[in-house]
């Protein structure tokens, strides 16, 4: 599918959506603690969302019929689960890590966001990993730039990761973002052949979430019986941090970082999903 430019109007209502994705990452993130289960964690990102007029666009993915898909709003992945972790009774201990990953859509538009979080102290190792993790994410948007292969940034990111002694995930990669959860382009924290032959150009316009997912030890992954929960192979820690990025003509602008947005001014023009498409 072609990659879909966002227009200004556009791009002030993803911004809206980020916002309210970040606010409620915060709110999760302030009840955090030992003792604490993935279920209370998961309420109060529902109980947000139900009172921002929001919808968590996790919740029966990706059939979106109730009842089916995935059975959450939010993912919730503790230790060693990479991504889909689903909230359960479990009790968070000293010394875990646990991500919060929201995608969240308000009047029709839509934001993804992710944070790892460490549960009271964690071993210096661990949160080593945490910042590593973080720092990848900020080296990725100060590289973005108009003109730029999206592999010389992810080039950046891979040999930052690997430059500490950790490994970037290869099975799961960040996504364009929009008026839908999942858009083209796919958008990979790591280089390889297959992806210098499938490179794109970053533009002015594009909706970017931007993810790495970074492990302690091995790239090797499996699924869990659940059917979501995806954990590294060799139950080592990983860490996961996501904002949506828009393509400015200058750089990079983060839609999640819980800027307020502009007045919202009627769209001009033509109606309907107003993007232009690359």
């Amino acid at each position: 599918m072609p990659i879909i430019l966002k227009s200004d109007h556009e791009l002030d209502m993803m911004r809206r959506a980020g916002r309210v994705a970040c606010e409620i990452l915060a709110e999760m993130r302030a009840v955090v603690a030992p003792g604490v289960t993935t279920r209370q964690i998961e309420k109060v990102a529902i109980d947000q969302l139900k009172a921002r007029g929001a919808r968590g666009l996790s919740m029966n993915y990706p059939t979106y019929r109730p009842g089916e898909g995935y059975p959450s709003p939010v993912c919730l992945s503790v230790n060693e689960e990479i991504v889909h972790g689903i909230a359960s009774d479990r009790v968070l201990r000293e010394g875990d890590i646990i991500t919060l990953d929201l995608a969240a859509m308000l009047d029709g538009f839509c934001c993804d966001t992710a944070t790892t979080v460490p549960v009271g102290r964690v071993r210096p190792a661990v949160q080593k990993l945490l910042d590593v993790t973080r720092q990848t994410l900020a080296l990725a948007i100060a590289n973005m730039r108009p003109g730029r292969k999206w592999t010389e940034v992810a080039r950046l990111m891979q040999k930052h990761v690997e430059s500490h002694g950790f490994n970037v995930v290869r099975e799961y990669v960040g996504h364009g973002v929009g008026r839908n959860m999942h858009e083209d382009p796919k958008i990979p924290n790591y280089v390889t052949p297959e992806q210098l032959r499938n490179d794109f150009t970053l533009r002015p316009g594009m909706t970017l979430a931007i993810e790495p997912m970074v492990v302690m030890g091995s790239v090797e992954v499996e699924m869990l019986d659940d059917g979501w929960t995806v954990v590294t192979r060799d139950r080592q820690p990983s860490a996961h941090f996501e904002h949506t990025v828009a393509m400015t003509a200058t750089g990079a602008d983060i839609l999640t970082d819980g800027r307020s947005p502009a007045p919202v001014a009627p769209a001009a023009g033509k109606t309907g999903d107003g993007g232009e498409r690359a």
